[in-house]
């Protein structure tokens, strides 16, 4: 944070972040190409702040999440977290990370280990980074439980005894053990009943209120990341194509791949549902091992001109506001 007549820094910067993965063939296993997962993202998340990565399955942003946490190296490009490069962190560096930064995955059931305890799950951190024992940390639990909802006494059962929503309170639970500043959601309400993911959203607005926490939310579900982000980033095949703050995004989109997402959000009201005009995008994702040469979007666009098959838009600022890469919006 930053003191009295300066400008606040972000909490996490990521610089034209590339993760490229080999494909191996051969009987050496040599590259012979490359899967390029992340090409080229710029993005900033500043303390307190929810930033949401949405696209399509493949589109790169789980693979983001990921490099922010330190478990995928760059390619190229940095993630700088506080200032510090999370990639080229010293063993000092990396204690802090492992604390400051935390991950609620997708499935809460796959995040737990079945043959622990669930005050065995959300004590260990506690014990390898506090070093905490016996009463203090059997209290420090029943704390972490009730604070996500469930009750202390809780901690001696095991996953298999509680529901799937229960279960993410847990991983929630254990994510907070050590007061993080960042947390990573890849999904985190996507493997839960409807019913359910409201109290779980709720959940996680409240715990950020009340210590000033920063998401990074990963999502395919635009109707959740509209009512939970402050900022949006719509990827295509590992390139940002649209990002700004999240009313100014969804009320007026600029890119074209992010009006076709928005268009397939379901309407309650039937009327409205009927009068809105549903763009369908025509074929698949292209294959991130051998991209477009121009725009990542052109293959699938329905507003292409020939230009767009090899001059790549900028992500530049709109009148909006917004950043948007195309070259007609």
């Amino acid at each position: 944070m930053s003191t009295d007549g300066e400008t606040d820094a972000p909490l996490l910067a990521i610089e034209d972040l590339k993760v490229h993965f080999p494909i191996r063939g051969g009987l050496l296993g040599r590259p012979k190409g490359w899967v390029r997962a992340v090409d080229g993202v710029s993005l900033t998340v500043r303390a307190g702040e929810t930033v949401a990565l949405v696209g399509e399955s493949g589109c790169g942003k789980t693979t983001t999440g990921f490099a922010v946490l330190g478990l995928h190296r760059p390619t190229a490009g940095r993630v700088l977290f506080d200032g510090g490069d999370v990639a080229e962190a010293g063993p000092a560096l990396r204690h802090r990370l492992r604390r400051d930064i935390q991950i609620v995955f997708q499935d809460p059931f796959s995040s737990l280990d079945p043959r622990m305890t669930v005050g065995d799950s959300i004590g260990e951190p506690l014990v390898v980074h506090d070093g905490l024992r016996g009463g203090a940390l059997r209290d420090r639990i029943g704390e972490l439980l009730e604070m996500v909802g469930l009750q202390a006494r809780h901690r001696d059962r095991y996953p298999n005894e509680f529901s799937g929503g229960q279960r993410q309170r847990i991983v929630i639970a254990r994510a907070l053990a050590l007061q993080p500043r960042l947390i990573v959601c890849d999904e985190p309400v996507s493997a839960l009943d409807v019913s359910i993911r409201s109290q779980i959203l709720n959940l996680l607005a409240r715990l950020q209120d009340a210590f000033g926490l920063a998401y990074v939310f990963i999502s395919h579900d635009l109707s959740v990341v509209r009512h939970v982000s402050d900022r949006v980033a719509v990827m295509y095949l590992g390139h940002i194509v649209e990002e700004g703050d999240a009313a100014t995004v969804f009320e007026a989109p600029r890119h074209p791949y992010t009006e076709a997402l928005l268009s397939a959000i379901p309407v309650p009201d039937p009327k409205r549902q009927r009068a809105r005009r549903r763009q369908v995008l025509q074929g698949d994702l292209p294959n991130p091992a051998d991209p477009p040469a121009g725009c990542p979007f052109v293959t699938r666009c329905p507003i292409r001109e020939p230009r767009c098959a090899h001059d790549r838009p900028r992500l530049e600022i709109k009148e909006s506001g917004q950043r948007a890469a195309c070259h007609f919006r």
